[in-house]
């Protein structure tokens, strides 16, 4: 059966939708082909951030790495918050809290970690509630696409409630399931199995820029493809050789260090752990509002 002809101008958005109506300049550029010269332009773009990092990251002193992570480490030994997803290596918890988590703050989610695994103690119980249960339980927290990726992930590992089900340890697994993408895969393959995983959050990233790349760490800059390729890469280079409790500590050390001291709005490089050999540490060109005066 032949299709009915496209007037200029409009494309459909899918089969049996009716068209959109856009500019000739876009029509044209829409129906164009996707040329091997464009395939190229994209992979060259994308192997040159990766190069870049790379190349940055080999620039780096071993040492430095290890003396980063040795501080880090320590530090959060002292200074770490009791929060009760740390208390566990159970990877549905660790999946639970880490959805939560994801643009709410931790004081929020305290209560309703604790009130959904009362509800749902396994990835079974959440299967075999109907989705209206689990949204019901998550109401409060926004973000609803969360309760539902969880609500597909545990029906594909339990088939649909029949067996129990288990998590992937490794990252490219967890990748594959429903709602879980690069962060949370290295957040539950590291905090759930102690895995050798790097994860980036904006916390992380700030951090890890911060204290070895300050050119990349500016505001306007942090978000940018380059930087985040370049915070992944540092990430895996700092953690510690081997998996292990220490890569579980390394993980969370970064990440409390970003939520408390090294913070987006306030820099409090006086009593930083890292300050010594931090390559922003109370410069203003770097860190902007949020550096603090040297007194502090």
């Amino acid at each position: 059966m032949q299709s009915a002809p496209r007037s200029p101008g409009s494309w459909p958005l899918a089969p049996g939708s009716p068209t959109c109506t856009v500019s000739p300049r876009a029509a044209k550029a829409l129906s164009a082909p996707l040329t091997c010269k464009h395939l190229v332009t994209i992979s060259k773009r994308r192997f040159t951030h990766q190069q870049q990092a790379t190349r940055h990251c080999t620039a780096i002193p071993a040492d430095r790495f290890h003396w980063f992570g040795r501080r880090l480490r320590a530090w959060y030994r002292l200074n770490a918050r009791d929060l009760p997803w740390r208390r566990t290596r159970d990877p549905y918890r660790i999946l639970v809290s880490e959805l939560m988590l994801q643009q709410t703050q931790v004081s929020r989610v305290v209560d309703y970690y604790h009130r959904f695994l009362e509800r749902f103690p396994t990835l079974v119980h959440v299967a075999e509630s109907p989705l209206d249960g689990v949204l019901e339980q998550w109401s409060g927290l926004g973000y609803y696409a969360r309760a539902r990726n969880l609500h597909k992930l545990a029906h594909r590992l339990t088939d649909g409630g029949t067996v129990e089900g288990t998590m992937p340890s490794d990252t490219e697994g967890l990748r594959a399931l429903p709602g879980i993408g690069a962060y949370t895969a290295g957040a539950v393959s590291t905090f759930a199995y102690e895995k050798r995983a790097p994860l980036v959050d904006t916390n992380v990233a700030r951090v890890l820029l911060r204290f070895f790349a300050p050119r990349f760490a500016a505001r306007a800059a942090i978000k940018g493809a380059l930087s985040q390729r370049l915070a992944w890469t540092l990430a895996e280079r700092s953690l510690p050789a081997r998996a292990g409790k220490s890569s579980w500590e390394h993980n969370q050390a970064l990440m409390e260090l970003g939520a408390l001291v090294c913070t987006a709005r306030v820099a409090r490089c006086a009593v930083c752990p890292l300050s010594r050999e931090c390559a922003s540490a109370f410069d203003e060109r770097v860190l902007g509002d949020a550096a603090p005066a040297r007194s502090e």
